[in-house]
């Protein structure tokens, strides 16, 4: 869903605003075969980048373009994401609302978002 019209990301841009986008150094594009671009980045210790503006958390992304809430936020760098932001998902695994999300987005006057229907929820392991 995240490439689809229907993505609330699309719209939002809150959870690339308060969290630290921390990730591990070899996904840095400096070399090591990483996709995620170094000048964007800073570095956290000898394992760990992390995106500009988002150091101490509560900061936002450099790679976020557009205002907060409103349609057509963007990443920048979306094909070059890191997998911190790869791997958040506004649903659970069971198509509940994610929680943190469902915060954020109250905090910006979105909606709140529905449950996903039983087909589009991952299967249970």
């Amino acid at each position: 869903m995240p490439d689809s019209p229907g993505n609330p990301c699309i719209s939002c841009g809150a959870c690339c605003a308060i969290f630290r986008v921390s990730f591990y150094c070899g996904e840095l594009s400096d070399g090591s075969g990483g996709l995620v671009p170094v000048e964007l980045t800073s570095k956290v210790n000898d394992t760990i980048a992390c995106m500009k503006g988002t150091e101490s958390g509560h900061g936002r992304c450099i790679a976020l373009a557009g205002e907060l809430g409103r349609p057509g936020i963007a990443c920048r760098i979306y094909s070059q994401r890191p997998s911190t932001c790869r791997e958040f998902s506004a649903w659970d695994a069971d198509g509940q609302p994610n929680a943190i999300c469902q915060r954020l987005r109250t905090g910006l006057g979105l909606p709140a978002l529905a449950p996903l229907p039983a087909e589009q929820a991952a299967p249970a392991r």
